[in-house]
């Protein structure tokens, strides 16, 4: 008996985010673009291209915590938006992930609460001392310096040291520091306009009905390349699944058709989760998707757990348009057991397949 397919998610640009949220509505909401929101007691990934050198930008966060687990669990996902480097593969792309134990986070918000509070009793109480002692001595030593003719004179002089004193110059920005250890080469962080990321389930539009408009992209691609769609289509059941050969494929055509069959039913999905499930090729699939790369910290294998769909292309936008990132699709693929160290503070990386599009008008 064939085994069941796995349920697929999929996922769907909503609302933009407006502000800068905070606390478990920022870290457990899933979105596109925007700043990486951390974990409780997680410092936030800030990684930087290994082509260039420059800082990635978040292109998605997914909240997806595992049933049955105790942990929250985070995904983030970044690129590189400079030219010619998100279509660089791995070295232009970097996912993370990051968890915490769900009794932890208590803890963090009440520590966190108790710092605060700390901090604003002795901003409080300290608000009359205007610095430290050696900052005193400073200003007496400008005091004396300044004269005592008169006080129109002094209060000439304070004026003058006051307007050239520039809060921007006193300590400089800190260019972000990727998990590996690498240093960006400026502090200025790209960012795509946010939006929350909303969640159906794919049997909720029935069996791939709604294929008209797949049939005409297929029909001009058919007269363009040459291909007989009847003989690709073989490749599906009477209900719209596929029916992966055991043979190896050797048309790319084949795959595409597969592709473009199953998300035409739900065209603007920008995602698909599947854990542990199959996921969608856009061209013939790298020896990488059948046997990944080992997890890097408890050396456990990896599976698929979702891809980025290439609707999200058009939708990854910044505020001064000159941010962009192309592909065709992502596969995310990450530690099976979902390891994560005891009172472990830093995100674990995971490992990303980039598909290039093959035929870029099809998705407009």
């Amino acid at each position: 008996m064939a085994a069941a397919r796995k349920p697929v998610l999929l996922g769907l640009r909503d609302a933009a985010v407006r502000g800068r949220p905070t606390g478990p509505s920022a870290w457990t909401a899933s979105k596109l673009g925007g700043v990486p929101d951390a974990l409780p007691a997680v410092a936030a990934p800030r990684p930087v291209c290994d082509r260039c050198g420059q800082p990635l930008a978040l292109v998605v966060q997914v909240y997806c915590p595992l049933g049955g687990s105790p942990f929250h669990r985070q995904l983030h996902v970044f690129a590189c938006p400079q030219p010619g480097c998100s279509s660089g593969g791995t070295h232009s792309w970097k996912v993370f992930r990051s968890q915490c134990l769900q009794m932890r986070e208590k803890e963090a918000q009440d520590t966190q609460k108790q710092e605060n509070g700390l901090r604003a009793k002795d901003w409080c109480e300290g608000a009359d001392d205007w610095g430290s002692d050696s900052e005193e001595a400073s200003l007496s030593q400008l005091s004396r310096d300044s004269g005592s003719d008169s006080s129109r004179a002094r209060d000439a002089d304070w004026t003058v040291r006051l307007q050239d004193l520039h809060l921007q110059d006193a300590v400089p920005a800190a260019a972000p520091v990727s998990p590996g250890g690498k240093t960006a080469l400026t502090s200025v962080v790209p960012r795509f306009l946010p939006h929350y990321i909303c969640v159906v389930d794919e049997d909720d539009y029935g069996d791939f009905g709604g294929l008209d408009h797949a049939h005409s992209l297929l029909q001009e691609y058919q007269q363009r390349e040459g291909i007989d769609m009847e003989q690709l289509s073989q490749g599906f059941s009477s209900d719209g699944s596929e029916k992966y050969e055991k043979t190896v494929i050797k048309s790319g055509d084949k795959i595409f058709y597969k592709f473009m069959k199953r998300i035409a039913a739900c065209q603007e999905q920008i995602l698909r989760y599947s854990w542990s499930g199959e996921p969608l090729f856009l061209q013939c699939p790298p020896l990488d998707a059948t046997d990944p790369p080992a997890c890097g910290h408890c050396g456990g294998g990896r599976i698929f757990e979702f891809q980025l769909m290439p609707a999200l292309v058009s939708m990854l936008r910044s505020a001064d348009l000159g941010l962009f990132v192309e592909f065709g699709t992502v596969l995310i693929y990450t530690c099976e057991k979902s390891c994560w160290p005891q009172n472990h503070q830093t995100p674990l990386e995971e490992f990303c397949i980039i598909q290039e599009d093959p035929d870029e008008p099809l998705f407009k």
